[in-house]
């Protein structure tokens, strides 16, 4: 599974970025999908995840509101829409699929991870 995260940037606090993890793999339907981050000199942050169908989707406390995760799975493509940007969502974003054999499992991820990631993108909110 090969994936690739874009369209990470340089936006003012309290705007909004759009990124997008491009994915290819033939099952990435059946695939719970996810977003993390690392900000500099911190452990990866688990952001987010959402289900097959998009229908249900986790975020952490510290975005919930401002950030959505969608997918469209014809295009093998999931996307984090960010919105109210602050300073301290400076990070580097990762898009990462989890096993095919995962059940829908928010707090396992947000300890240990997906299984398949992608080079991040970074995105910098200035004050």
């Amino acid at each position: 599974v090969q994936l690739q995260a874009s369209g990470g940037g340089l936006v003012q606090a309290g705007g909004s970025l759009r990124l997008s993890c491009a994915v290819s793999e033939r099952t990435f339907s059946k695939r719970y999908m996810g977003w993390f981050r690392q900000a500099p000199g911190k452990e990866r942050e688990f952001v987010g995840a959402i289900s097959w169908s998009g229908g249900r989707t986790y975020y952490v406390e510290s975005v919930k509101g401002r950030f959505t995760i969608s997918r469209d799975n014809a295009q093998n493509t999931m996307a984090l829409q960010m919105n109210s940007l602050k300073p301290e969502d400076t990070a580097m974003y990762f898009c990462a699929a989890a096993h095919s054999d995962d059940k829908w499992s928010p707090s396992y991820w947000g300890n240990y991870g997906m299984h398949h990631w992608g080079k991040g993108t970074l995105v910098t909110v200035s004050s």
